[in-house]
């Protein structure tokens, strides 16, 4: 693809990515790297992080870590002074923190409640906007192609799962921020897409190993292609969701 604007083509592409230190996180991480994006690393391990960022530096990209844990606004504002610091834009801003837990309405404790959204959806609220100016920037110097943020949603945030309710929630609170920054932001360049998997075969879904086998599981690769593949992309495509459901008889099979 051709930028439209005369340096858009020679300024080196960057990347934003939350909840990097593992799983698809990490995959995201990797194949952006790969695919020739700098990146700023996130997460709250730095020991993780920098073993990460060391193997990734081998592929000539730029490669920085920022410690933050995503239930502090301060931590998350300062993230996206970090990446605007080190690069001169981002066009790609990836939404993958997460936390969650299970349990039935009727008796699931507020503080477990009150974390998922401050770290599921609050947190990526607060960072969209922290991150909107360099986004809009990075977009109107390269209208060809544009700035994009892509948000690790869940299949439970489409379609409940017994259990998950809080989780639930705070998943299609994403998939709706996606759409609001889509109606507000896209004609200017700015676009998200919300990427909605079933169970990802990663540490957060190991408690449900009991009942399904990992190797039935997504791979945590297969949604990092869907994040490059969004890179690819003119600004004329705006992808408001994606969902990705495991093999099965069942349309919506998380």
């Amino acid at each position: 693809m051709t930028d439209q604007v005369g340096d858009g083509a020679s300024q080196p592409r960057s990347a934003l990515v939350t909840g990097a230190s593992r799983g698809i996180g990490r995959a995201i991480a990797e194949q952006l790297a790969a695919a020739g994006l700098n990146l700023t690393l996130s997460g709250r391990d730095i020991g993780t992080l920098e073993t990460l960022a060391r193997d990734l530096a081998r592929t000539g990209r730029d490669i920085q870590v920022a410690v933050a844990d995503m239930a502090a606004e301060q931590d998350v504002r300062g993230l996206a002074r970090r990446h605007a610091d080190r690069f001169s834009g981002v066009d790609m801003l990836v939404l993958c923190a997460g936390v969650g837990t299970s349990g039935p309405i009727a008796d699931y404790p507020m503080r477990r409640f009150d974390r998922q959204i401050a770290v599921n959806l609050r947190a990526p609220f607060v960072l969209v906007q922290e991150c909107l100016p360099l986004l809009r920037r990075t977009a109107a110097r390269q209208p060809g192609r544009g700035a994009r943020i892509a948000a690790i949603s869940s299949i439970t945030g489409v379609v409940s799962e017994a259990g998950l309710a809080a989780y639930g929630a705070t998943k299609a609170g994403l998939i709706s921020l996606c759409q609001s920054v889509n109606v507000e932001e896209s004609a200017s360049g700015v676009s998200a897409t919300a990427i909605s998997p079933g169970y990802v075969d990663t540490d957060m879904s190991t408690w449900v190993h009991d009942r399904i086998d990992p190797a039935e599981m997504i791979e945590p690769a297969d949604i990092a292609e869907l994040v490059v593949a969004l890179t690819r992309l003119s600004s004329r495509a705006v992808v408001p969701s994606m969902i990705v459901s495991r093999p099965g008889e069942t349309q919506w099979r998380a």
